[in-house]
C-alpha cells in the first residue's frame, strides 16, 4: 500500500491501495485497482470511477461522484452534492454533506443521525 504526507497539486489519479494524510488541490479520480483512503482534505472534487473503492475521514470541498460498480464509505465532511449514479454509497452517521445525496442507480444508505445518552425524543413520555 502506497501512503503519502503532505500537500499535493492535482489532478491526481488514484489506480492502487494508497493512503493520503494531507491534501489535494485540484481533482482526485480513483480509477478500477485504486483503493483510496483519505484522511485529509481534498480542494476539489473527487470521481469514483468502475472498479474504485474509497472510504473518506477527511473533508472534499467540491461534489463526490459515484459511478456503477464502485463502493465509497463517507465518513468525513462533503461540501458538494454527493451523486450516486450506480454504486453503492454508505453515508456514515457522523458524516456530513452539506450539499444533497442523489441517487440516480446504484445503492445509497445513510445512517441516522446518533442519539445523545440521556436526551429525550418528543415522543418519549414523562
Amino acid at each position: 500500500m502506497r501512503e503519502e504526507r503532505g500537500q499535493l497539486a492535482g489532478p491526481l489519479v488514484v489506480h492502487e491501495p494508497y493512503t493520503l494524510w494531507g491534501s489535494v488541490a485540484g481533482t482526485v479520480t480513483v480509477v478500477e485497482g485504486g483503493k483510496f483512503y483519505m484522511r485529509g482534505s481534498i480542494y476539489g472534487d473527487l470521481n469514483v470511477e468502475y472498479g474504485g473503492r474509497v472510504h473518506i475521514f477527511g473533508t472534499v470541498t467540491g461534489n463526490l461522484k459515484v459511478a456503477r460498480g464502485t463502493k465509497v464509505i463517507h465518513s468525513g465532511i462533503l461540501m458538494g452534492d454527493a451523486i450516486n449514479e450506480g454504486g453503492r454509497l454508505y453515508v456514515d452517521a457522523m458524516a456530513k454533506i452539506h450539499g444533497k445525496a442523489k441517487t440516480r442507480k446504484g445503492e445509497t444508505k445513510i445512517e441516522p443521525k446518533p442519539t445523545v445518552p440521556g436526551a429525550r425524543r418528543r415522543d418519549e413520555r414523562s
